[in-house]
């Protein structure tokens, strides 16, 4: 098979390949491999590759010989690095699978490589120190996005058809939003973190995938999905499959939109211009749309001091234990100046403080938490604006302290924490591509806990409504030369 040819597959189509016997999985992976070769060079996306020990479970594993990255943060891969985008952990050997890793593996997936992240994942692009910044393949030189930046990188230029990613406040939908892909935020509790985890960011964090198409992302989820014995969280089993939902109608549903986000940030024009696209479609597809008022139960200048508080102390506590258990100290030389400020504003953060904190969150939980009685879904921008240029997130950085970095990053992304706090599902969607640029433009999508189903449904309406698998990057592995002309 030709990188042309493997480029037009999506995973599920690659396993049918497969599972007929059209073509092995060692050749599909001999491919991805030199997809990577040509695109990576030019977007810096694969921190590391390796020639994969994985075989395919027998018994017609659902996605059986897909080739697959794994992000550098949030799961372990027994005798593979796990380095957190960061030098604290420079060559640091995970000793053990960790239970997403062993779902992934049960899956079929063939995992070859992992991608790039920002240090610690603490950041909403993907420019680290460790390995330099990630580029976006529609504009190399804007950003991918963060934290699960390389992930979207790599599947937008086609390397993988999907690839893992995390999500704390946002790091499956912006680097959604930024590449043009599809990536959902699982609800609380439907991934296992575990065992080495049990609440990362205090429940924040999920696990979960970017992908080019619906159904990819449905039918990954359907294999990682359900707890871990001890896991603090739980999401009831969806009725049926997620892959099912897909296509199936999601009914005349009634959707909110919020056009400009919490804490006055303004949307720009250009993504105004695309939300109001994509609710004239919603509204020939039979969809009640209406502008909503949306409370997060506090207001926003008493929210960005407490999450700064329960996540740098988050932070604080897990540069301590890998500082610990490596035997390294924690100043300028591990750690990059926004995550050394962060560090050091952590250690200032007080038992009461951050106990304090998280009754913040609670309060948000429960505003939005009404929001869903009332409404079907959300409709936000996943991001207020197109990718920023490579740099912007680093100017004046030595001049923040944590909660100047944190209220820096809830600047660029102040749509998608909400759901984070809330724990509900969110996704984001490229329904419609900036007119003037072709830039991706996400759609986000937020529904109740527990109603992933619902936003596959819709997802899967949208996407035959108004496809984007035909929208390609500059970057894009097709050309088997790297950029298009």
């Amino acid at each position: 098979m030709r990188i042309a040819e493997y480029v037009t597959f999506d995973a599920v189509g690659l396993a049918d390949l497969v599972a007929r016997g059209d073509v092995t999985p060692a050749e599909l992976e001999g491919v991805a491999r030199e997809a990577a070769r040509v695109v990576n060079p030019l977007i810096n996306a694969i921190a590391e590759t390796w020639q994969a020990d994985d075989t395919p479970a027998p018994g017609g594993a659902p996605l059986a010989g897909v080739p697959f990255l794994i992000k550098d943060i949030g799961v372990t891969m027994a005798g593979r690095r796990t380095e957190l985008g960061s030098r604290l952990a420079a060559g640091h050997v995970a000793r053990a699978d960790s239970s997403l890793m062993r779902r992934f593996r049960r899956a079929g997936l063939v995992t070859f490589g992992r991608t790039t992240t920002p240090e610690m994942g603490y950041s909403n692009t993907t420019e680290p120190l460790l390995y330099g910044a990630t580029r976006n393949p529609w504009d190399l030189e804007r950003s991918a996005g963060g934290s699960s930046g390389g992930a979207g990188a790599a599947v937008a230029a086609g390397v993988v058809p999907v690839a893992h990613a995390t999500d704390a406040a946002g790091s499956i939908r912006i680097p959604a939003a930024c590449n043009g892909l599809f990536g959902l935020k699982p609800t609380r509790g439907r991934v296992s973190v575990g065992p080495y985890a049990d609440e990362v960011f205090n429940g924040l964090a999920v696990q979960g995938a970017v992908s080019r198409t619906v159904r990819d992302s449905a039918a990954l989820l359907d294999q990682i999905r359900g707890p871990e014995p001890g896991d603090p969280y739980f999401a009831q089993e969806p009725s049926r499959p997620y892959a099912e939902e897909v296509t199936r109608p999601p009914g005349s549903l009634r959707i909110g939109v919020l056009a400009q986000a919490w804490g006055g940030h303004r949307t720009a024009a250009p993504v105004t211009d695309a939300l109001s696209r994509t609710v004239r479609l919603l509204e020939s597809l039979g969809h009640e749309v209406a502008e909503a008022q949306v409370e997060l139960g506090v207001a926003w200048e008493e929210f960005v001091p407490a999450a700064a508080q329960q996540w740098t102390a988050n932070l604080t506590a897990s540069v301590d234990e890998l500082a610990a258990a490596l035997g390294r100290p924690v100043d300028s030389s591990t750690l990059e100046p926004a995550t050394l400020a962060s560090y050091r504003y952590g250690q200032r953060v007080s038992g009461a403080q951050f106990v304090t904190a998280l009754a913040v969150r609670n309060r948000m939980a429960r505003s939005l938490g009404r929001y869903f009685a009332a409404y079907d879904m959300l409709l936000t921008p996943t991001l207020p604006k197109l990718p920023v240029p490579l740099g912007t997130h680093a100017e004046g950085v030595e001049a923040l302290d944590g909660l100047g970095w944190l209220r820096r990053l809830f600047d660029f992304s102040p749509f998608t924490v909400a759901f984070n706090v809330a724990g509900t599902p969110a996704m984001s969607v490229p329904v419609v591509a900036d007119a003037a640029t072709g830039l991706p433009v996400g759609m986000q999508f937020a529904a109740g806990y527990g109603r992933e189903s619902s936003l596959f449904r819709l997802a899967g309406q949208l996407e035959q409504a108004s496809p984007w698998t035909d929208r390609t990057p500059q970057v894009w592995a097709g050309n088997a030369a790297g950029p298009s002309r």
